[in-house]
């Protein structure tokens, strides 16, 4: 079989480009990288390209759980600066229940607890940056506004431990049994259960259940203990979700009286007895804010609503009332334990004690255990985005030695293979010139 020439010359020039190729391609390796094309090993590109993937997905968590923890913190601090606050006015309360007092007494200690809600409506107003902490997804806009004027609010009956479990049917808002406080034109006070329209007296409410509790009566009779009944009641067409009546909120300041708007009788020992709701005059706080959370994605997976939570809204610190609560047919306020506590101190401040005693304290101490609840809640994220933190960490660790054992360079082993490309293109070189045939140009020299 008869070789050319020509044939010959292909061949080499096939071997030296090839001899070429593989030194130039060992040589791209001295950057540190073993891959830089799919041809390069397709299976290990496909990994490196994940592993890629997943270092700047986790570069983004941490991020996230960085920014998260800020924000936390910062809402920690201003939560349990108001935690602080609120059991300092339920220390206050207390010390205004524990007659006598002069009146200038109660009026000092309603001017400091009035003092210290302001502070409280500070710090709801506090920011990360330019983004409002409380407000929600609506975070530029302020949350909290207090009214300049005060204006005429319903009186919550708050009822006690002993009165919820005899009450126990009685409308639940939030932690709290509550009704509503009514005036009678005989001059006491009569309570009112918006579920059900029962009215129970003051004497009833204060000493009358426990005669029946300790006559082996397990919970109220409305049929036998009420004083009467006004029929359905709507708590939302008399109150706005602040506590703030509806007949008198276009005209603060209140000097409303008693309720002006809705009125009902019933009969009592056999007289008329004629109900207004009782009002008190004082401040309110309103919520400009949503109660929308604020989500920041901490780790790859099925989303984790509530562990992801970054904020607190105003709804989960200040809790609500019967003037907001589900059964009230208001929305929610936001701002349930702060006009509550405005209350509590606008009873300390016209030296009412035998509400601070029945009412007061127990309003202190629900609202000062709402935020104490709210303040564990957001501490406890705190603690998960702390940890994430750190296993995020380890992670991007694991991420880059995986990086590296897929893609890096073995520089002994990269140096041998170099070795051995230069000396076979050196040697490809030097066969080259014996094999070749030579040209018009080597006959005529």
């Amino acid at each position: 079989m008869r070789i050319g020439s020509l044939h010959m010359v292909s061949r080499y020039q096939k071997q030296l480009n090839t001899a070429a190729e593989e030194q130039a391609r060992l040589m791209e390796q001295s950057d540190g990288q073993s891959l830089h094309r799919p041809s390069d090993d397709p299976v290990r590109y496909s990994n490196w390209l994940r592993y890629g993937t997943e270092q700047n997905e986790n570069e983004q968590y941490k991020k996230n759980v960085e920014a998260g923890k800020s924000w936390m913190q910062r809402t920690d601090g201003a939560v349990s600066g108001m935690a602080d606050i609120f059991k300092t006015l339920k220390e206050k309360t207390i010390q205004a229940a524990q007659s006598p007092h002069q009146q200038t007494d109660m009026a000092a200690i309603a001017k400091e607890m009035t003092a210290k809600l302001h502070e409280i409506v500070s710090l709801g107003n506090s920011q990360q940056g330019d983004r409002y902490i409380f407000s929600g997804q609506s975070d530029l806009t302020q949350p909290f506004l207090l009214s300049e004027k005060k204006v005429a609010r319903g009186i919550p009956k708050t009822l006690d431990d002993q009165q919820s479990k005899f009450f126990s049917k009685t409308n639940v808002s939030g932690r709290m049994k509550q009704m509503i406080t009514l005036q009678g034109d005989d001059k006491n006070e009569y309570y009112l259960d918006t579920k059900t329209g029962d009215v129970y007296s003051y004497d009833f409410m204060k000493d009358g259940y426990k005669k029946k509790v300790a006559a082996g009566q397990a919970e109220v009779n409305p049929a036998a203990d009420r004083a009467g009944n006004v029929g359905a009641f709507n708590v939302a067409d008399n109150f706005l979700n602040t506590g703030q009546i509806k007949d008198a909120s276009t005209t603060p300041p209140a000097g409303a009286g008693q309720g002006a708007g809705w009125t009902k009788s019933i009969t009592v020992n056999g007289q008329t007895v004629n109900l207004k709701l009782k009002t008190v005059d004082q401040q309110i706080v309103k919520y400009q804010g949503d109660f929308k959370q604020i989500s920041m994605v901490k780790k790859n997976g099925a989303v984790e609503p509530t562990a992801d939570t970054v904020n607190a809204t105003a709804g989960d610190i200040f809790g609500t009332d019967i003037f907001d609560d589900e059964n009230s047919g208001n929305t929610r306020s936001g701002t349930a334990a702060l006009n509550d506590m405005l209350t509590v101190a606008a009873k300390v401040d016209s030296s009412d004690v035998n509400w601070l005693i029945s009412d007061g304290v127990t309003l202190a101490d629900e609202s000062h255990n709402n935020v104490v609840i709210a303040q564990d809640h957001i501490a406890a994220r705190h603690n998960v985005y702390k940890g994430m933190a750190d296993i995020l960490d380890d992670y991007a660790v694991s991420i880059k030695q995986d990086i590296s054992d897929t893609n890096s360079t073995d520089v002994a082993k990269l140096a041998v293979q170099l070795m051995q490309a230069s000396a076979i293109y050196n040697m490809s070189l030097s066969v080259g010139s014996r094999i070749l045939p030579p040209t018009l140009t080597d006959y005529l020299r």
